[in-house]
Formats: structure tokens, C-alpha cells, sequence
């Protein structure tokens, strides 16, 4: 389970760095390639697709040149997002909506599609996201997601971990693969599966990669906390420990486990 998050500071963060996110977000690009690729081997040409958590539309404008043909929505939490994405996405078939993968504001049943990258792994639980998923999708619909998952930049967790003497771990927790195919199951999606893959960023230091993980509105990963994380003491013997334990003569590395998943709404039984 994750730990408690801010939602309002998670907003706040991707709302300020959206003109900025994709120079940034590497491996969250490798990430949209795949899941283009689990959509397109589940062979649906949707007419109607959202993308929930659509940051700044790099998804939806890949697709819109898949499926020219598809009216299509993104979904965002953060302001800044939306707007950036409905510049780029201009004159395509996508209309941008600022609002919570929790409670979408759509009627049941209206996509054919319902895909979300780099998104679920901010919220506190899975269950009422993927209720929501499931509820706005065609019976027969296609769902299809990655999410970061439990081995996500645990080289940064276990330093911080190091150097707390005790203290409460304020670092950021991710879902396993259990819990996401168990949620998935919870939420009645017929035959899911999920798979994760390992990606790994080097970055020439630990300062480096920090100032990565702000820039793609990010740095909640290991919030702050009154109590010690963001003490001095405590920053610099946690950078410390991590060029120990994970140092390399190239750099440091940061890993990203990603969680992949693709599930179908069951289609109602015909009736006699």
C-alpha cells in the first residue's frame, strides 16, 4: 500500500513543471511506446478513447495518428498539464479535460478504450481509479495502463532509509504487481494481465537526479518532513550513502520498475 499522499501538492508540482515535463521524462516516453504497443496487439480500433493522467498529450498524440478517425479525451489532475497538452494536440480530435482519475466526469459506458501511463502511482489506492476505469468503459472495452511500480528508484529509498536512524519513513511507496492485479480483479476487469520491466537512468550525481525528479514534477517521491528529511544533515548523508552503496564510475543510477497492464470489461450476456 502507499504511503499517504498529498494530492493537492502532487497537482501543484506537475501543474508548475508541464512546459518543461518531456525534455525530462525519459524513461515515461519508453513507457508510451509500450503501451502503444500492448493496445495495438489487442487488435480494437476505438472510436472513443480517454486517456486518464494525459500530462502533456504525448500519448494522445501518437495515437491521433494511429486512429485519425478517433474522438478522444485526456484527462489530467494538473491545470498547467491540460493546458499544455491542448496546444500541442490543437486541431486534432482530442478535447482536454482538468480533472481526478477518481471521479471522472463522464457517463458510463462512453469509451471504447480507457488508457492511463505514469499516473496510478500517485494515488493512495487503486481500487476507486480502477472502479472508475471500468465503470466509463464499453462492455468488451479495452483497458490498458502502466504504472510505477514497488522497485522504483529504490536506490533513493534505501539511502534515505540508511541515514533516518529510526526516524518515520516519509519516502514514497509503490504498488506491486499483486496489488495491481489484485485491484484489477476487484474491479471485475475480465482476464487481466500484468507484467513489469526494470528501466534504468543514470544521472552524473546524486544532486542531478534530484533536480530530475523536480523537474518532472516528481520530488514528492521523497517528501520532505519536519522531522528530518529535509535537514541538511540528513540530505547530504543520504547522498552519501548513495553513491556508497549504488555509486558507478559512469554516474549513479536511478531504477524505474514499470508495471504494465491490460485487462476487458466482460460484455454483457445475450439474452434469450
Amino acid at each position: 500500500m502507499a504511503a499517504e499522499i498529498n494530492r493537492d501538492k502532487v497537482r501543484e508540482s506537475f501543474h508548475r513543471q508541464a512546459t518543461d515535463y518531456d525534455r525530462h521524462a525519459v524513461v515515461q516516453g519508453r513507457v508510451v511506446d509500450k503501451v502503444l504497443g500492448l493496445l495495438q496487439a489487442e487488435r480494437v480500433v476505438p472510436a472513443s478513447l480517454i486517456d486518464i493522467g494525459a500530462g502533456t498529450g504525448r500519448l494522445l498524440a501518437r495515437l491521433t495518428e494511429l486512429y485519425p478517425e478517433m474522438d478522444a479525451v485526456g484527462v489530467d489532475l494538473a491545470p498547467g498539464m491540460c493546458e499544455t497538452a491542448a496546444r500541442t494536440l490543437a486541431g486534432r480530435r482530442v478535447r482536454m479535460v482538468n480533472a481526478d482519475a477518481e471521479s471522472l466526469p463522464f457517463e458510463s459506458e462512453s469509451f471504447d478504450v480507457v488508457l492511463s501511463t505514469s499516473t496510478y502511482q500517485w494515488l493512495a489506492t487503486l481500487d476507486t481509479a480502477f472502479a472508475e476505469a471500468w465503470r466509463v468503459l464499453k462492455p468488451g472495452g479495452v483497458f490498458c495502463f502502466a504504472l510505477f511500480g514497488e522497485r522504483t528508484l529504490y536506490e533513493l529509498r534505501e539511502s534515505y532509509r540508511a541515514v533516518l536512524e529510526g526516524g518515520d519513513d516519509r519516502t514514497h511507496s509503490f504498488f506491486t504487481n499483486g496489488e495491481v492485479a489484485a485491484a484489477l480483479e476487484r474491479a471485475e476487469f475480465a482476464a487481466p494481465r500484468v507484467c513489469s520491466e526494470l528501466e534504468v537512468e543514470m544521472h552524473s550525481d546524486v544532486p542531478e537526479l534530484l533536480r530530475s525528479l523536480k523537474r518532472i514534477g516528481a520530488g514528492s517521491t521523497a517528501p520532505a518532513s519536519g522531522k528530518g528529511l529535509s535537514e541538511r544533515r540528513v540530505m547530504l548523508e543520504m547522498m552519501a550513502s548513495y553513491r556508497k552503496c549504488f555509486g558507478r564510475e559512469d554516474g549513479v543510477p536511478a531504477t524505474y520498475e514499470v508495471v504494465y497492464g491490460v485487462a476487458r470489461k466482460k460484455t454483457r450476456p445475450e439474452s434469450d
